[in-house]
């Protein structure tokens, strides 16, 4: 647990936080059901720590004049302007596990480039228009973070809706035990019910 005195040693947890949450919401899941879309706009679990572990390697790596040692396992910029959703669904070549163990090590090249800076280090996001580019490792650390916990969100919703898996972390679901779930649906959908 950080120090909640230490700024960067809080912001850093609730980044690794939020990636431990998207790789835990593939455990235990096959190569078809961590693939397989769950709504109308293809989002699946897979192609969303795909897109995570590129969000990660771009922003704490070209942003802070950083390359990350393998970057021909990432989407490359050529890559996404061929399909703009090219980080969002693992190829054929690509596989689950190696997904996550590439997450892993992204996550461990962002965790150094967090270690290794002051909150205040400069960066430029090229991606980003002109006039904005200019970042602290601070802002990148709480827009990655904001950005992660969003699709943590998806990604709670997607595991929820294929096997009922919910909760922030496995060890600590975060809810409550031996619901009555069915029963607290049926109360909210009569509720709801009364508005229609």
């Amino acid at each position: 647990m950080a120090d909640l005195d230490d700024l960067k040693a809080t912001l850093h947890q609730y980044l690794r936080g939020a990636r431990n949450a998207l790789i835990w919401k593939l455990d235990g899941l096959s190569e078809r059901e961590a693939r397989l879309p769950r709504t109308p706009t293809g989002n699946n679990l897979l192609g969303v720590l795909k897109h995570c572990l590129n969000v990660e390697a771009g922003y704490f790596g070209v942003t802070f004049g950083r390359e990350f040692p393998t970057p021909e396992e990432l989407v490359s910029m050529q890559a996404m302007e061929e399909d703009p959703q090219a980080d969002f669904y693992a190829r054929e070549d690509e596989t689950k596990d190696g997904l996550i163990d590439l997450y892993r090590r992204v996550g461990a090249f962002a965790d150094r480039t967090i270690e290794e800076l002051p909150l205040d280090a400069p960066g430029q996001v090229p991606w980003w228009p002109a006039d904005g580019r200019a970042v602290t490792l601070r802002k990148i650390i709480i827009h990655v973070t904001c950005d992660l916990a969003r699709h943590a969100g998806h990604a709670d919703l997607m595991r929820e809706q294929h096997d009922g898996a919910v909760g922030l972390r496995r060890e600590k679901p975060n809810v409550p035990d031996a619901y009555d779930w069915p029963a607290y649906v049926t109360k909210l959908t009569k509720l709801a019910d009364r508005f229609g």
